[in-house]
């Protein structure tokens, strides 16, 4: 097999051709660390790569399949971590030079689960946004991650890394967090699935700075490879008190669901959010997919959606005037977006926060009610196609010095409400650029949401979509 092919294969096309004894893991590592080494100057996705665990990872995983030893759900599969989660021993810079050259002593939960899955650690991924602050893959210390399908393109962020490394075959399995839509929105810009499990399904330690808006999940190029990595890192976890006590179910396994019948809302803008026209024609396109699916699709102009950008413009600032004590060493080499944005918070007073956190659970509360009517609401993923990543908005969009939030409106609710979301990819642009849907479900329906993003993979396959930078 040419090894460039292998960084594109599937978890079930990896184990059988393991099984099969065609294939193994050391080759595999070999494989993928080659084409990163090789693809790296035209993307920049990486912080740094990690060959010493993963050649060890594959040596243990090739034994297990020489001596028919008895493969865990993962053995021998490659995968990445995003650089704003601690790696034991592994330099971790969070995207800041506020925190450059930090190497944690401890494994996040998530990243221990997938080693103990039998996953083999291919290195940690850009967050290309610094503190995860902006949905744009750039930040001061990584400099730009490329769009894989036009270079010097945003490729979302703050899993920007993530995503580039599922488009152009650095494996199958890229860990992302979604504060805001850091998962959905990557997947949407480099045109692979994304998946946003409902608050707690995955453990997210540290706990997160963003009023536990922090989903933890994965990046992949297929809905089943998104399935496993999600049930390895799932299961409740003692450091993370919002962890859910349910044990993963069989995701992968359950994947296949009729969608006929399927009470179905559809929003083309939540009744305030601007979407460039041809975003909305490509989801617009895929809405009717699951139509044909035999799904009842009612286009609907949710009450809640016009409450949502007052709230997100306090709470996001809010969240993140914790790094204000940073400032007198390092504002000089700091994201000067995100310097204004925390500075413009620096005055908001506790009063105004619980007034304003008040407000937020009643707008939370209209969405769990919204969503009992509904197995799922559709929406765009993202307002905006990739647009040029040294600046915060497209240029035929108004311009501000930090409010990046202006075509991302479709996330950030089902943060807030720990909702299950994902970005499948549905389209391009007549420019040739990805199109992302979401589909959203009712909180704590992981498997639901699953389900219908792999009815629409079957129906729309876009598996077979390779970037040109890739």
């Amino acid at each position: 097999m040419d090894g460039s092919e292998i960084g594109f294969l599937g978890v079930s096309q990896l184990a059988a051709l393991y099984r099969a004894r065609k294939l193994s893991p050391v080759e595999v590592a070999k494989s993928v660390l080659a084409r990163m080494e090789a693809v790296e100057p035209r993307v920049n996705a990486m912080m740094r790569f990690t060959p010493e665990h993963a050649l060890a990872a594959a040596r243990h995983s090739e034994d297990v399949f020489l001596n028919r030893g008895t493969p865990r759900l993962l053995e021998g599969i490659p995968f990445t971590i995003k650089d704003l989660q601690h790696t034991k021993g592994i330099q971790t810079d969070f995207a800041s030079a506020s925190m450059q050259g930090t190497v944690p002593d401890v494994d996040a939960p998530c990243v221990t689960r997938l080693y103990e899955a039998g996953g083999m650690l291919m290195g940690k991924t850009t967050s290309a946004a610094e503190w995860g602050w902006k949905g744009v893959s750039e930040a001061p210390i990584s400099g730009i991650t490329h769009n894989p399908w036009g270079k010097g393109l945003n490729a979302g962020a703050s899993s920007s890394g993530a995503g580039v490394a599922a488009a152009v075959g650095y494996g199958p399995l890229h860990q992302g967090g979604d504060g805001a839509g850091s998962i959905r929105m990557p997947a949407h810009f480099s045109g692979v699935y994304g998946f946003k499990p409902t608050h707690g399904r995955v453990p997210c330690w540290p706990m997160s700075n963003n009023d536990l808006a922090t989903h933890i999940g994965p990046l992949t190029r297929t809905v089943e490879d998104a399935a496993l990595m999600t049930q390895a890192m799932a299961g409740p976890h003692v450091w993370d008190y919002t962890s859910l006590e349910a044990p993963p179910q069989d995701y992968a396994g359950q994947l296949k669901a009729d969608m006929k019948g399927k009470r179905i809302a559809y929003s083309r803008d939540l009744g305030h959010a601007r979407v460039d026209p041809e975003i909305a024609a490509s989801v617009e396109a895929a809405v009717k997919v699951f139509e044909a699916m035999g799904a009842i699709v009612e286009e609907v102009t949710p009450a809640w959606g016009k409450l949502g950008p007052e709230l997100v413009r306090f709470f996001w600032p809010a969240t993140f005037t914790g790094r204000l004590a940073a400032l007198p060493e390092f504002e000089s080499r700091m994201d000067p977006g995100f310097v204004a944005m925390i500075k413009h918070a620096a005055g908001f007073t506790a009063g105004q926060f619980m007034e304003m956190r008040t407000r937020r659970f009643a707008y939370v509360q209209e969405i769990h009610e919204f969503m009992e009517g509904y197995d799922f609401l559709l929406s765009p993923a993202v307002s905006v196609a990739a647009f040029p990543a040294d600046k915060l908005q497209p240029a035929h969009w108004p311009q501000h010095e930090w409010d990046w939030l202006m075509w991302a409106e479709f996330s950030y609710p089902f943060n807030w409400s720990g909702s299950p979301a994902a970005s499948v990819p549905c389209g391009f642009t007549p420019a040739g650029l990805p199109v992302g849907l979401q589909i959203v479900g009712r909180r704590f329906d992981d498997l639901g949401v699953l389900q219908a993003s792999a009815a629409f993979e079957a129906a729309r396959p876009w598996v077979q979509n390779r970037p040109p930078l890739a």
